[in-house]
């Protein structure tokens, strides 16, 4: 009983924080969607992408349970890097719908499989894994990029939060630029005491 408490309960979650991450791009224009927003190049589309690439490897090659579609090899140096962002020949679309088809491929890995199915990660340093260990790995990593993801949307238009509902500010902008200076006036004072 357990186990499959556990195992839904961290299923429901990357199912939650998934939606957050397809709601990111909701409203926003192609340019915005694709642009880069830091200096490494890291950009809304790009994390989506990203994280198909990897859902699909991780509950379909881990445990014998290929994704149907061709993926870019892990171990490929040429193409590093090449899951971070989407060519101007990729369209919203075909990225979005992929990681649509990803997450039913996973979800069947997931709702099939015991949470104690033995799975080989060849790219890890201890390749051995159970359902488990993968559930956790991929639902961390989908909240972090649902983090990055989250700022990145900020920078755009202000919009925070999982859901269209919580993305309107709750203050005004007046509100937000004295919060973000009495921030910046710690920091600088924070900063003089330790000079």
């Amino acid at each position: 009983m357990t186990d499959d408490f556990v195992k839904d309960y961290l299923h429901n979650d990357l199912r939650e924080i998934r939606k957050a991450i397809l709601w990111k791009l909701e409203g926003l224009g192609e340019y915005d969607i694709r642009r880069p927003l830091t200096a490494t190049g890291t950009n809304l589309l790009g994390l989506v992408k990203h994280l198909s690439l990897w859902e699909a490897r991780y509950f379909g090659e881990v445990f014998d349970r290929p994704f149907p579609e061709a993926l870019p090899r892990w171990d490929d140096a040429a193409e590093r890097g090449a899951d971070m962002w989407a060519t101007e020949h990729e369209t919203r679309e075909e990225i979005i719908d992929r990681y649509r088809r990803v997450w039913e491929h996973s979800d069947a890995t997931i709702t099939t499989l015991p949470i104690d199915s033995p799975g080989h990660v060849p790219w890890w340093p201890r390749p051995h894994v159970k359902l488990f260990n993968i559930l956790v790995h991929v639902l961390t990593e989908t909240s972090r990029h649902a983090g990055h993801a989250d700022i990145l949307r900020e920078q755009l238009d202000n919009s925070t939060g999982t859901a269209a509902q919580y993305a309107t500010p709750q203050h005004d902008p007046a509100f937000w630029e004295a919060h973000r200076a009495n921030v910046e006036r710690a920091a600088k004072a924070a900063n003089e005491k330790d000079q």
